[in-house]
């Protein structure tokens, strides 16, 4: 968090202006973002991926978390990340695809790492490295091993992560590795996310408008309430055209 600081208080200093504070605004499918950053494109240990869409900005708190995890993972001798949608530059709805992503709290990091690379023909559309086969919905084989656990362990060891969702297979094999590691309760499960998992940050400081989830069941999720999500094989609703548009917060000029 100090680095985001002095890089906000540089850019005030140069301009001559005042620091203007970030704000998260709204909830996670409801706000918008105000006096948000992008997540440069590339950076130590990570690439942005499908940029045209222009969904790379967060809050401070959130870019600052993405580049720490990068960081962190390249020490470990990890491949670098693919990191794909965040917010836009104010936040609020995407005209397809996420309901959520709305506050610069939300990141999507690809379970595929640069180990697997990306062309430069492949940039906008990359293929997606699913984990599970849909129709028996089950991990395929060589898929999910130590790298893909190390990563969602360093990802939810964070004070700041309020939730990482999940496909509640991959959460099933967490349960089956990690079970006792107290991180793993931060992982809920959530239909899709056959590929990738997705990070919420906690309301920030200086945001008095963000609306904060509730809190996380007591106890780690493995037991009945993994069972009842995978009972019936849940899949992810099919989204086309523009997405309902929801009534925004007062401040996000709606």
């Amino acid at each position: 968090m100090l680095a985001t600081t002095l890089l906000f208080m540089a850019s005030a200093l140069h301009t001559g202006a005042r620091p203007i504070d970030p704000e998260a605004i709204g909830s996670y499918s409801a706000g918008c973002l105000k006096n948000g950053m992008a997540l440069p494109l590339t950076g130590p240990g990570y690439q942005v991926i499908r940029s045209k869409r222009l969904r790379y900005y967060g809050h401070p708190d959130l870019i600052h978390y993405l580049q720490g995890l990068a960081n962190q993972t390249r020490m470990a001798g990890m491949p670098d990340l693919y990191i794909a949608d965040l917010a836009m530059a104010r936040g609020g709805p995407f005209t397809s695809g996420h309901r959520s992503h709305q506050t610069g709290l939300d990141a999507d990091i690809w379970f595929r790492m640069a180990n697997r690379p990306i062309s430069k023909w492949e940039q906008d559309a990359p293929k997606e490295w699913a984990l599970i086969d849909e129709p028996s919905y089950r991990v395929l084989p060589g898929r999910f091993g130590p790298e893909q656990l190390n990563l969602l362990r360093l990802a939810a060891n964070k004070p700041e992560v309020a939730r990482i969702f999940i496909n509640p297979v991959l959460k099933g094999e967490v349960c089956k590795r990690a079970a006792d590691e107290p991180w793993v309760a931060k992982l809920r499960p959530w239909v899709g996310h056959f590929s990738h998992f997705h990070v919420r940050l906690r309301c920030p400081a200086g945001s008095p408008d963000c609306q904060p989830q509730a809190p996380i069941p007591p106890g780690n999720g493995c037991g009945a309430e993994l069972a009842s999500w995978l009972k019936d094989k849940p899949q992810l609703p099919k989204v086309s055209g523009i997405n309902k548009m929801p009534i925004l917060p007062a401040r996000c000029g709606n």
